[in-house]
């Protein structure tokens, strides 16, 4: 199945995620440096990096919302893209509470309970991740017109390309 945002023939939504995911978790070692290190660039870098990662996550989040409208009601990408895009919202609202914390710092040093909501965020963002690629890999969502929204997990361990539209495998023939 297609998504709604497009662009050159690719889908826009996983080409966004890696901005804002990949600032969070620089943004996060940064300021682990600086907790480390106690000096003060590291801190100031990682507010900027959490700041252009607020930024990307917004871009990213309006072009998967309207992607998960496509996809079709009551299956299973359905609900994994439900999953996804609330645990991409908390990710979010976490690092946003970080930043909203040292945005009047003149420092913008994070201190050792900013750092824990950003490794928080970070843990959950994987964990988002994670059900993206199943989103993409294992049930095809924007990646071709034949996809199968109701594709096993990939934690079962069985092969989503041999999973037909029933959810079964198909019976091998005798040759």
């Amino acid at each position: 199945m297609q998504t709604r945002i497009r662009a050159l023939g690719h889908t826009v939504h996983p080409m966004l995620v890696v901005f804002p995911l990949g600032l969070f978790i620089t943004g996060t070692i940064f300021d682990l440096i600086h907790l480390i290190t106690d000096k003060g660039t590291f801190g100031q870098v990682g507010f900027w990096m959490i700041s252009a990662g607020i930024i990307g996550a917004v871009l990213a989040a309006l072009t998967g919302f309207l992607d998960w409208t496509s996809i079709p009601s009551r299956t299973r990408a359905k609900r994994v893209g439900r999953v996804h895009g609330g645990l991409n919202s908390l990710m979010l609202l976490l690092f946003v509470i970080a930043w909203l914390i040292r945005v009047d710092n003149p420092s913008r040093a994070a201190g050792g309970g900013t750092f824990a909501l950003e490794v928080v965020g970070v843990v959950i963002g994987g964990a988002a991740a994670w059900l993206g690629g199943e989103l993409v890999d294992r049930l095809g969502i924007g990646v071709h017109d034949g996809a199968n929204p109701n594709a096993p997990s990939s934690l079962t361990g069985r092969d989503a390309g041999a999973v037909g539209q029933t959810g079964r495998r198909p019976r091998a023939s005798r040759a």
